[in-house]
């Protein structure tokens, strides 16, 4: 394989939400697993629709699941390739005017519905006149454009859906230009693969029958070129089966962030989810594209259970480090001697990291202790050990208030992690008490003498 160069193309004209992040995480993870490049390309031709600000926003989810660009560009910048382009087409003859209406197009759909025939585009405004031509310009209309498309049939390897191929003689001719002039986004993603080398194309399978447009399109302005490798893989869909939408907000990156979930949890579950590949906890995008293949992602739709993040984010925290987390924990004050052992001691019982905050509190601050039994909270603090602690201290404690008292098991270990943690359950004591040290320890317990 040769190097690969990818691109993910949003159009930023909302949030991303979930299924839109899994082609962005497929790209680049395939990139990186093939020591690539990953190119992030805003498809902002739809002025009325598309803003500098959702495309600010869809960088900042992006750069929370760790997808990092080499390259950012914006098709609102290029406008001048795209009109190259638009000439030599119709030059080539590939590029003719049309003036019919919209409501014109739908009613003679409806006819060839009506007919038994297929909604396809009939060529008239190819075949009109001259003179008919002046006529509706004289009208005051303007002409779209389409691409006039050779009625043959079109094939490739798709390296998700294997041999793959469309008869684009039951296609209509593409409109690549708007009647105000702007470009639609088919031709200029095509001038841009083109002009960025592009050598794989992967997406979301809704854009199969585009592909062979688009290798017309390839072959028309750049026929020395190998196009790339196209990979059409399976959509994200809702617990009940339906498809997660842009516009209504479904399981937006932002409102998971807001949530608390694991960005790598996010990122493992976006892109597992549908394969044979088993969904599991990683430490690193690095880590998951070891695990990523396209080859084992299945044709069938990917049900996407939200719920499933709860229980991933949970594994995800539990297995990374202290050097993984170490940025995070600072601006928390989580600093010092202290921080690395608190967080082996406490990341197994996060639900989310913000979690860290509470027992930061716990070994720290002040909180609000409980108690079952008075006396026995008072053997237990003359029977406190003196500093140094260590791993063992919580076990030489408990040993000997267990001989003093008598009491094992949840009568002897529950009532201490009330009075000291104020929780009912939470990480093992014999990690946390050394953190929580003699003083706090003390006075805890003396609080309810």
């Amino acid at each position: 394989m040769t190097t690969p160069i990818v691109r993910f193309a949003p159009s930023p004209t909302g949030r991303i939400h979930i299924g839109n992040a899994r082609p962005a995480l497929f790209n680049y993870l395939f990139a990186s697993k093939h020591h690539g490049r990953f190119v992030l390309r805003f498809d902002d031709t739809d002025f009325a629709r598309s803003t500098a600000a959702f495309a600010q926003e869809i960088e900042i989810d992006l750069a929370w699941l760790g997808v990092v660009p080499d390259l950012t560009m914006r098709q609102s910048d290029r406008g001048a390739f795209y009109e190259a382009a638009a000439d030599r087409l119709r030059e080539m003859g590939r590029l003719y005017p049309c003036y019919e209406t919209a409501e014109e197009l739908e009613k003679r759909r409806k006819l060839q519905q009506a007919r038994g025939l297929p909604p396809v585009y009939d060529r008239a405004a190819l075949h009109a006149s001259p003179e008919a031509r002046a006529r509706w310009e004289a009208e005051g209309r303007r002409p779209h454009w389409r691409f006039l498309l050779e009625q043959k049939s079109v094939g490739w390897t798709d390296l998700i859906r294997g041999e793959a191929h469309i008869d684009c003689a039951s296609l209509s001719d593409p409109v690549l230009i708007r009647e105000d002039g702007s470009f639609l986004y088919t031709l200029p993603s095509i001038v841009d693969d083109i002009d960025l080398e592009i050598t794989h194309i992967i997406r979301g399978e809704d854009h199969v029958t585009n592909t062979a447009v688009q290798l017309q399109l390839f072959a028309a302005l750049a026929p020395e070129w190998a196009p790339p490798v196209f990979a059409h893989h399976n959509l994200l869909v809702s617990g009940s089966g339906e498809g997660l939408s842009k516009r209504a907000g479904s399981l937006s990156i932002a409102s998971l962030r807001e949530e608390g979930f694991e960005p790598l949890a996010v990122a493992a579950l976006a892109t597992l989810t549908g394969s044979s590949e088993a969904v599991r906890a990683v430490r690193s995008l690095q880590e998951l594209a070891a695990h990523f293949d396209l080859s084992h992602v299945s044709r069938n739709p990917a049900r996407f259970d939200p719920a499933d993040l709860a229980t991933l984010t949970h594994r995800t925290l539990a297995m990374l480090t202290f050097e993984d987390v170490r940025e995070r924990l600072a601006p928390h004050d989580i600093v010092g001697f202290k921080a690395e052992p608190f967080w082996l001691a406490v990341r197994g019982n996060l639900t989310r990291f913000d979690d860290v905050l509470d027992w930061w509190r716990v070994v720290e601050g002040e909180i609000a202790p409980h108690h079952e039994d008075a006396a026995f909270l008072r053997a237990a603090l003359e029977l406190l050990p003196q500093e140094p602690w260590d791993g063992a201290t919580w076990s030489a404690w408990t040993g000997a208030i267990k001989a003093a008292t008598g009491r094992k098991g949840r009568a002897l270990f529950h009532p201490l992690r009330l009075a000291l943690t104020g929780a009912e359950t939470g990480p093992e004591l014999a990690a946390l008490l050394p953190l929580i040290g003699h003083a706090r320890t003390a006075a805890r317990l003396a609080s309810f003498l």
